[in-house]
C-alpha cells in the first residue's frame, strides 16, 4: 500500500462512515433503525451508537447463517485481517468455490451493517462484535476454536516456554515474547507442523482429533499418560488452569485444513415442494376455507351477541369458557383460541368495561358484517398477518409459571408478523400450486435467522432460554402454515392467489403447461437462487392496496349467495351454499346450526322457534318467511311446531317486582305453584292471575322455561320485550396495536432528514478551524471537543467582521432548554443583539441571540 493509500484508509468506524454516500447511510439506518432513534448529532455519535452492545447484538441476530459465520471467522482472525486470510478461514486450504463466490456478498453485508469496516487488506470487526464472538475460556466460540498460542501462554513461566521450544526443535530465545512468536510461527507453518504431528504416536493424534472441532478444552491428571505428555511437551496442548488443557488455535486450523467452520453454509437450503396441485384447485380450496372462516367468526360473535364470557381478574378467558366456545364452534380448543384471538385482533370483539366485565361484539362488528364477503375476509387476513398476538401460546406458561389464557396478557410476540410474512414469501417463491415441505421451510428460516450463537447476553441468560427462543420461532412457522390453511390464505398447503396478493408478492409467471400429476409424491425441482418475492408492504397505503388486491382476487372465487333453503320433514333445513345476509340472519335465529361444510344443516326446535318469537316475529311471519325462501313446501311437522310454540308463547308474563308472573289462566298459575321445581323461585300468589317471585326476572324466565313453559318478558308498561340478537355491544373499541420488534423502520422522509442533520452536525464538529485561543494549536477543535469560548466583545467583533468578509464561523450555541451544540454559520447581519446567519448545520437561515453564543472561531480557508 502506498503512503497516499495508507493516509486515505479510515482509522475508525466514524471515518469509514464519513466516506459513505447518502444511499449507503440510508441503507445502514434502514437495516438498523435503533441507530436513528434519536437522530445522532454527527457521524462520530452514529459510530459510537453502532458499536454499543445492545445495537451490535441486535444486528448480529439479524444476520443470515453465512454472514454470521463470516463474522465469527473474523473474530478469530488477526485484527486487522486481509481478505485473503478471511477467505482461507472460510474456504480452507483446498478452497471451496461456493464459499469463495458467496464471501464478497457476506463481507459487503457486514460492511453495510457497520459491523465491519476498513479496506479489503485491513478488515476490522467492530470491537463489541469481536468481544461477543471471540472465544474465551468461559464462552467458547461457535467455531470450536480455542485461544491463540500467545493468549494460551500468557500466564506460563518463561522456563516452561523455553522447554517447549527445545522439544519442537526451535532455538531458545532471550525473552518469552520472541519465544511465543517463534512457536506461533511454527504452528502456522503447514509443512513444519505436519512433520511435527507425523512424529507423534497414534494415541496422541486421536486426542487431537477429538478436540479439533471443539470444544478445544480437555482434562488431564497431574501425572499425564505418555501420549498426553508428548502433546504437552511440544506445546500442542497448553495448560490454561490446573487440570485443564487447550488445543491452540493455530494447531486446530492446521488439523482443519485452515477452516474456521466444519460446515460453511454459503447457500441457503432450498424450500422443497412436497406436493403439486393445479392452481385452480388451490384457489377453489382456499376460497372454501375463506367462506368457512367468515362463517366461524360470525358464529362466534353470534354466540357472544348478548354478552359473552366474563373477563378474568387478570384478563382473558377462563379455561372453562374456552372449552364452551370450542364446543359451540365444534372445533378443538387451540383452533377456538385462534378464532377468538383473530376476532379480537380485527377489533370485532372486546371487553365491555362494565362492573361485571364481559366480552361482547364491538360496533365495528356491525360495520364489518355489512361489507362484501371478500372484503370481510381481507380484513381478517390482514389483521392476522400483522398481529403480534399469538394464539398458539394459549395454554402454555409464562415466565412466572402462570397459564396463558386466550384474550389475556403476555400473548404478544414481536417476531410473529415477520415470521408469518417470511413463511408466506417462501411459499410465494415456489412454483404456482406447489405445497412446501414443512421441514424445508423451517431449515430455510433457521439459515436466514440462525440461533444467536455464543453472544454474551445469551450466555448470561442460559442455554435454556436459547432453546426456548429457537423453539418459539419454529413454532411460529408451524402455526403460520396451519393458520394460513384455516383462514384460506393457502389451499391444500399451497399459497393461493389472494394470499399472494396479501403479502405484496408479484404474480407468478404462468408456464405453457401446468404439471399434470397431483399428489404428495410429486416433487418439483426447486432452484437455490429464485427471485425473492417483494418485501412486506411497509406503509399503510401499501398495506391497504395489498388488502384490496387480495379482496379483488377472492371475490370471483366466492359462489353467489343463495336466497333459498331446502326444508325437510325431519325438522331440518339444508342450505346448499352461502346464504344471503337477511336470510342467514333470520334463519340463524329461527333454527340451530346442526352441521357445517359444503352445505349447512339447520334444525328447528321449540327453543329456536321461541327465540324467533322473542325477537318479535309472529307465527304468521314465520310461515310466510319459510314459504318464501324454501324450494320445497313447508313440511307439516314444522308448521305444527311453529303453531304449537306460538300458541303457548306469551301466555305467561314476567316483569319486575323484584319479579312477578301474570297469566289470564289461573289454572296455569296453580300448576306452577304445585310444581316442586318452582320451590327455588320463591313464588307466592298476589292475585288470582299474578304470582310474585323472590328472584330476578331473568332467573324467573329461565326457571319457568326449564319447567316447560314459554313465558315472555314484559316492560313496566306491560308491553312484550323483544330480545334482539344484536342487543349487546361494547362501547367503541380500537383493535389492539401490534407490539413492535424494536424501533420502527424509518420511512424515506425521516431518513432524508436524519442524514441531512447528521451530515450538517458532522460538518460543524469536523470543520478545520484556524489556530487561536479557542482551538488547539493544530487548528483542530478545542481539547475534548469543547465548545469555543470567547468573550462577548470578541464574539461580537468576530461576527461583525464575518458579515463584511462573508466568511463562515464555527460557534458554540446554548438554546433556551440549555442544550449545547456546535454550528457552522455564515453571518448575514448583526443588529439588536441578534445575529442572522445561514446555518450550514440546519441548511437554512436562522437568527441567534448573541448572548447564547458561547464563543466563535474562524474556519480554515478550505473548510467548506
Amino acid at each position: 500500500m502506498s503512503t497516499e493509500e495508507k493516509s486515505a484508509a479510515p482509522r475508525s468506524l466514524a471515518e469509514a462512515l464519513r466516506v459513505r454516500d447518502d444511499v449507503s447511510l440510508a441503507a445502514l439506518l434502514r437495516s438498523r433503525p435503533d441507530l436513528v432513534t434519536p437522530v445522532p448529532t454527527d457521524l462520530t455519535q452514529l459510530a459510537t451508537r453502532a458499536g454499543t452492545r445492545a445495537s451490535v447484538v441486535r444486528a448480529l441476530e439479524r444476520l443470515d447463517r453465512f454472514a454470521l459465520q463470516t463474522a465469527q471467522a473474523l473474530a478469530v482472525a488477526a485484527d486487522p485481517a486481509p481478505y485473503e486470510e478471511l477467505l482461507g478461514l472460510m474456504a480452507g486450504d483446498e478452497g471451496d468455490p461456493a464459499v469463495a463466490a458467496a464471501l464478497p456478498r457476506a463481507v459487503a453485508l457486514l460492511r453495510e451493517q457497520a459491523l465491519v469496516w476498513g479496506a479489503d487488506d485491513r478488515l476490522r470487526l467492530v470491537r463489541t462484535a469481536r468481544e461477543l464472538l471471540a472465544p474465551s475460556p468461559q464462552h467458547p466460540s461457535p467455531t470450536g476454536l480455542g485461544p491463540t498460542v500467545r493468549e494460551a501462554t500468557a500466564g506460563m513461566s518463561p522456563g516452561r516456554i523455553q522447554e517447549i521450544l527445545a522439544a519442537v526443535g526451535l532455538a531458545s530465545t532471550h525473552d518469552s515474547v520472541s519465544a511465543v512468536s517463534a512457536l506461533g510461527e511454527l504452528f502456522a507453518d503447514r509443512t513444519r507442523t505436519a512433520a511435527l504431528l507425523a512424529a507423534l504416536p497414534g494415541e496422541s493424534r486421536e486426542v487431537l482429533d477429538r478436540l479439533v472441532w471443539g470444544p478445544p478444552y480437555g482434562q488431564v491428571t497431574h501425572d499425564p499418560a505418555p501420549h498426553l505428555r508428548a502433546l504437552l511437551d511440544r506445546g500442542l496442548l497448553l495448560p490454561t488452569a490446573p487440570g485443564t488443557v487447550v488445543l491452540p488455535r493455530e494447531v486446530a486450523l492446521h488439523l482443519r485444513a485452515g477452516r474456521a467452520h466444519r460446515t460453511p453454509e454459503p447457500v441457503p437450503p432450498p424450500v422443497e415442494a412436497a406436493a403439486t396441485h393445479r392452481p385452480q384447485v388451490v384457489d377453489a380450496t382456499a376460497a372454501g376455507q375463506a367462506l368457512a372462516a367468515l362463517a366461524t367468526v360470525e358464529e362466534l360473535l353470534k354466540e357472544w351477541d348478548e354478552g359473552g364470557p366474563t373477563v378474568l381478574r387478570a384478563g382473558g378467558l377462563s379455561v372453562r369458557d374456552l372449552k364452551r366456545t370450542a364446543v359451540a364452534l365444534d372445533v378443538p380448543e387451540p383452533v377456538a383460541a385462534f378464532w377468538v384471538e383473530l376476532a379480537y385482533a380485527a377489533g370485532l370483539v372486546a371487553s365491555d368495561g362494565e362492573a361485571d366485565e364481559r366480552y361482547a361484539a364491538t360496533p365495528a362488528y356491525d360495520e364489518w358484517r355489512e361489507l362484501p364477503p371478500a372484503e370481510r375476509w381481507a380484513r381478517l387476513a390482514e389483521s392476522w398477518l400483522t398481529a403480534t398476538r399469538t394464539s398458539g401460546l394459549v395454554g402454555g406458561r409464562d415466565a412466572k409459571d402462570r397459564t396463558l389464557s386466550a384474550l389475556g396478557p403476555n400473548l404478544d410476540r414481536s417476531a410473529a408478523p415477520e415470521v408469518r410474512h417470511r413463511v408466506l414469501a417462501l411459499l410465494a417463491g415456489l412454483p404456482e400450486g406447489a405445497a412446501p415441505d414443512a421441514e424445508s421451510v423451517l431449515a430455510r428460516l433457521r439459515w436466514e435467522r440462525p440461533l444467536r450463537g455464543p453472544q454474551r447476553e445469551q450466555r448470561e441468560q442460559g442455554e435454556q432460554r436459547e432453546q426456548r427462543e429457537d423453539d418459539l420461532r419454529s413454532r411460529l412457522a408451524r402455526w403460520t402454515l396451519s393458520e394460513a390453511e384455516l383462514l384460506g390464505v393457502t389451499g391444500r398447503g399451497a399459497l393461493a392467489a389472494p394470499g399472494r396478493a396479501l403479502i405484496g408478492a408479484p404474480e407468478p409467471a404462468h408456464p405453457a403447461a401446468q404439471p399434470e400429476p397431483e399428489g404428495p409424491g410429486d416433487k418439483l425441482p426447486v432452484h437455490h437462487h429464485r427471485t425473492p418475492p417483494a418485501p412486506a408492504p411497509a406503509t399503510p397505503a401499501e398495506r391497504a392496496a395489498a388488502t384490496a388486491a387480495a379482496a379483488r382476487l377472492l371475490a370471483p372465487l366466492f359462489p353467489e349467495p343463495l336466497d333459498h333453503v331446502l326444508l325437510q320433514a325431519d325438522l331440518t333445513a339444508v342450505a346448499p351454499g352461502p346464504l344471503e345476509r337477511e336470510l342467514a340472519d333470520v334463519l340463524g335465529v329461527l333454527a340451530d346450526v346442526e352441521s357445517k361444510g359444503g352445505a349447512t344443516v339447520y334444525r328447528f326446535t321449540p327453543g329456536s322457534v321461541r327465540r324467533a318469537l322473542d325477537a318479535g316475529r309472529t307465527a304468521a311471519d314465520l310461515h310466510a318467511f319459510l314459504a318464501r325462501h324454501s324450494r320445497t313446501s313447508v313440511p307439516q311437522p314444522l308448521a305444527y311446531l311453529i303453531d304449537d310454540v306460538a300458541r303457548r308463547h306469551g301466555r305467561l308474563r314476567v316483569g319486575a317486582a323484584s319479579a312477578y308472573v301474570r297469566c289470564d289462566d289461573d289454572a296455569t298459575l296453580d300448576e306452577i305453584l304445585a310444581d316442586k321445581r318452582a320451590a327455588g323461585l320463591g313464588l307466592r300468589r298476589l292475585a288470582p292471575t299474578v304470582l310474585a317471585a323472590q328472584t330476578d326476572p331473568a332467573a324467573l324466565l329461565e326457571g319457568l322455561r326449564a319447567m316447560g313453559f314459554a313465558p315472555a318478558a314484559e316492560s313496566a308498561a306491560g308491553d312484550v320485550l323483544i330480545a334482539r340478537a344484536d342487543a349487546r355491544r361494547t362501547p367503541p373499541r380500537a383493535a389492539p396495536e401490534p407490539v413492535p420488534d424494536g424501533p420502527p423502520v424509518p420511512d424515506d422522509t425521516l431518513l432524508t432528514a436524519a442524514i441531512r442533520a447528521i451530515r450538517a452536525g458532522d460538518l460543524a464538529s469536523t470543520a478545520p478551524r484556524r489556530p487561536g485561543h479557542a482551538d488547539g494549536a493544530d487548528g483542530g477543535p478545542a481539547a475534548g471537543g469543547e465548545l469555543p469560548r470567547t468573550s462577548a466583545a470578541e464574539t461580537l467583533a468576530t461576527v461583525q467582521a464575518a458579515v463584511l468578509t462573508g466568511e463562515a464561523l464555527w460557534i458554540g450555541y446554548v438554546n433556551a432548554e440549555g442544550a449545547a451544540s456546535q454550528r457552522v454559520i455564515a453571518p448575514i447581519r448583526v443588529e439588536g443583539g441578534f445575529v442572522t446567519a445561514y446555518d450550514h448545520t440546519a441548511d437554512e437561515v436562522r437568527t441567534y441571540p448573541l448572548h447564547r453564543i458561547t464563543g466563535v472561531a474562524e474556519l480554515a480557508d478550505d473548510a467548506l
